[in-house]
């Protein structure tokens, strides 16, 4: 009877667990596209009213204006319709190659990253989107990233999808890592224009040396020899290897082999003659709003 009991509860829990990680989720669709008809047929998919979006509601330092758009928020839905409608898995004749699809991916997962933070705005972070009560032992973040759902292209799908079964599976290119924005202080910073499909390469080469020059994501310090890195360099170290396995195959790289390719030459300096006796460690992320006023009144931390 014991293991009869045992079993019950553990079905039970499973039962419990499967329903909550389905009801629980919160569907944030676009609206109906353009005026209220059915997908219209296009030649090209069309970047503009995201670039407007971007000019309009994002300063130098990569902060959203999240209280005006929340007031004004005809470019985010604009822009989200056309994701909505159309994507390379839907239409792919609208999506020639690699880095057509791929700007899609990106420009698609900032967008509707942060069409998430409208949907519960004021917050102070990704995190006050809190997971379903019942599945409360998830970490926080799954509230926002795991059970928001977004759509693209027809299909509904979560964030955390997104990134891990369509970026990081279909493209072997690590760059993506420094054009995703999580909108978080942490994360890299949003760039003031849409990432393009004839101009991707020279915008992510651009997006990573800026990343991994920052300070706040790269830093050594030459009398303890430690190399202190961004959390992204744990989280997705198998990525960056990976590349330099596609890149320089047969050798024993490491990610300090991806960083100096990046990094001013005297950092690199520093790495290249310490690199068999530094020790890594990662920075605590920061998960605060990307917001251009701050942490908004009446919420907690």
């Amino acid at each position: 009877m014991d293991r009869l009991a045992t079993a019950i509860r553990r079905q039970s829990f499973v039962i419990i667990l499967i329903f909550s990680l389905t009801a629980g989720c919160t569907s944030i669709r676009p609206p109906l596209h353009r005026d209220g008809g059915g997908v219209v047929s296009i030649e090209t998919f069309d970047y503009s009213s995201y670039a407007q979006l971007l000019d309009r509601y994002l300063d130098e330092q990569g902060l959203v204006d999240y209280a005006g758009l929340l007031n004004n928020p005809d470019l985010v839905d604009l822009f989200y319709k056309e994701i909505g409608a159309y994507s390379p898995d839907s239409h792919p004749h609208l999506f020639s190659d690699d880095n057509a699809r791929l700007a899609y991916w990106i420009n698609s997962y900032n967008l509707t990253t942060i069409k998430g933070v409208l949907h519960s705005y004021p917050i102070s972070s990704v995190e006050d989107v809190a997971p379903p009560a019942l599945l409360f032992f998830l970490p926080r973040k799954s509230g926002f990233f795991f059970f928001q759902r977004f759509t693209y292209g027809g299909v509904e799908t979560s964030l955390y999808y997104l990134e891990n079964s369509v970026i990081r599976k279909r493209f072997a290119d690590p760059r993506y890592h420094f054009a995703l924005n999580c909108a978080s202080s942490s994360c890299p910073q949003l760039p003031r224009m849409p990432f393009y499909p004839d101009r991707l390469d020279e915008q992510l080469e651009r997006e990573s040396k800026k990343f991994i020059n920052s300070v706040a994501n790269v830093r050594y310090d030459a009398e303890q020899k430690t190399l202190y890195l961004s959390a992204i360099f744990s989280w997705y170290e198998e990525d960056f290897l990976n590349w330099l396995d596609l890149t320089s195959p047969g050798q024993d790289l490491t990610i300090v082999d991806y960083l100096l390719g990046y990094l001013d030459e005297q950092t690199a300096a520093y790495l290249r003659k310490d690199r068999d006796t530094l020790k890594i460690d990662y920075l605590v992320y920061d998960w605060g709003l990307n917001d251009q006023r701050g942490r908004p009144s009446g919420t907690s931390n």
